[in-house]
């Protein structure tokens, strides 16, 4: 690997200086390397630097959507399920790569939410960890109907809805008593959010599945304050009777791995960091 673009959180590297050092290291060997903000990136570029959290690496999964280019987590903060280094292994992690390259580049699943607004499409985004459809800022409960495959499966009066994919299970799927998924896997987990009903168990679905949340009013209460969100960061407001559905994504997100540590592994070490 010869060329190399980094996406830093400045939040967490505010004057750059892990950036820096990770920037002299790869130029000291003769790569490539341009930084977020001071260049595009370059047609053939070969890796996608992200240090910050899962946050930033989700966030340039999303932002890099048309891009074929494989990313690597540096993780800047306590704990990260998709970061492969943390900063006192970049180095040497670099190293390996620059020498031998990946041990392997896994292929993650994305979601596709498309929303409807009487019945038109108003907007749409993709996530690599989840969708949630939930409340605002206000403390009401929102009310579902879910519909998977254009089959009505059942009605829902929970504080959210998350659509999760196996990537995601580890993130609020997990929180909310979703199961745990091996990553690379290729379907769909829906996990209500504190359900006021019987129906409280996550259920588990085919990648080629299409799941349709609606919004509904609660009796006697016409306006609403709910949202549905990408990945915890882009949002859209929500009003009764709009709709969102949540199938597969054609693109998919690449990771590299440079160690062939398997997910079980891994698993138990951010487990017991926790």
């Amino acid at each position: 690997m010869n060329r190399f673009y980094m996406i830093t959180n400045k939040d967490k590297d505010p004057k750059l200086s892990v950036t820096e050092k990770i920037r002299d290291f790869l130029e000291s060997r003769g790569r490539e390397c341009v930084l977020c903000g001071e260049g595009p990136m370059q047609e053939d570029c070969d890796c996608v630097l992200v240090l910050g959290g899962d946050g930033t690496l989700l966030q340039a999964a999303r932002e890099l959507r048309e891009k074929d280019v494989p990313l690597l987590g540096v993780n800047l903060g306590t704990l990260g399920y998709l970061a492969e280094l943390d900063v006192q292994m970049a180095r040497s992690g670099l190293s390996g790569l620059l020498s031998h390259g990946p041990a392997v580049i896994e292929e993650r699943m994305m979601l596709k939410g498309t929303l409807y607004r009487q019945g038109s499409p108003v907007g749409s985004d993709i996530a690599l960890n989840d969708i949630l459809v939930g409340r605002g800022s206000g403390f009401k409960i929102v009310r579902f109907r879910v519909y998977v495959d254009g089959e009505f499966l059942s009605a829902y009066a929970a504080d959210g809805m998350i659509v999760a994919t196996p990537t995601g299970s580890t993130a609020y799927n997990l929180s909310a008593g979703g199961p745990i998924v091996e990553p690379t896997a290729s379907l769909l987990v829906l996990t209500p959010v504190a359900p006021h009903g019987m129906l409280n168990r996550s259920i588990v679905f085919s990648d080629k599945s299409r799941i349709k949340l609606e919004l509904a009013a609660l009796p006697g209460r016409p306006e609403t304050d709910a949202l549905v969100s990408f990945d915890s960061d882009s949002q859209f407001p929500l009003l009764p009777g709009d709709f969102i559905e949540i199938e597969k994504a054609e693109r998919t997100t690449k990771i590299l791995k440079l160690s062939r540590i398997g997910f079980l592994e891994t698993l138990r070490h951010k487990m017991s960091a926790e």
